[in-house]
């Protein structure tokens, strides 16, 4: 009887445990502030197609206005025009948050980092473009997503290494922290 009781007890903590994998990722970023000190761990909440590494580290997340939530939605229209899967829009989406908010900046006068400028923060004295090409969301999305097809095996790689390679950021881990909103978002838009 010891014996059956033991074996009841463990499967049911070895449900809750299985329950606890599947449902907690999904749970805590439902409506949690990201937690600050917490050590990286990978969770694959969205499937192999949009977060096929699971997320890297901490999770950060900003409530959208209906301009970032605009962005967001050309920064798909473009990945789709472009005939990239979803997992570019994320990786661009998450760039973008890291790198603008999903707001499209103009020149920020002595708070500017050189000349960036848009969602990508990308620099005409870089090549990307002249400044009214690079404030339009749909070119600049092309423009980075130009960029992320000639980084060889973009598709396998952690999204900071993708986004890394193309922006050549100084904070080149930075990216990560957007992957679960940037999914998200193109979880609820690709297909309306």
């Amino acid at each position: 009887m010891n014996t059956m009781l033991r074996k009841s007890v463990l499967g049911i903590a070895g449900l809750a445990f299985t329950g606890g994998v599947f449902a907690g990722p999904i749970a805590a970023h439902a409506d949690a502030a990201p937690v600050q000190g917490t050590k990286p761990v990978a969770v694959a909440v969205q499937g192999d197609k949009l977060i096929p590494h699971g997320v890297q580290g901490a999770q950060s997340k900003i409530d959208l206005n209906d301009e970032q939530l605009a962005n967001a939605k050309a920064i798909i229209a473009a990945t789709k025009k472009a005939g990239l899967p979803e997992r570019a829009a994320v990786i661009s989406i998450a760039t973008s948050l890291q790198e603008s908010k999903l707001e499209n900046l103009g020149h920020l006068g002595d708070a500017n980092d050189h000349d960036s400028l848009g969602l990508f923060q990308q620099r005409p004295s870089s090549g990307w473009g002249t400044p009214e090409q690079i404030t339009d969301p749909e070119y600049s999305t092309l423009a980075f997503l130009k960029g992320l097809k000639q980084v060889d095996g973009w598709q396998d790689m952690p999204l900071t290494e993708a986004a890394q390679t193309v922006q050549v950021s100084a904070y080149p881990d930075a990216y990560a922290q957007w992957e679960q909103q940037a999914a998200d978002i193109v979880a609820h838009h690709w297909n309306s």
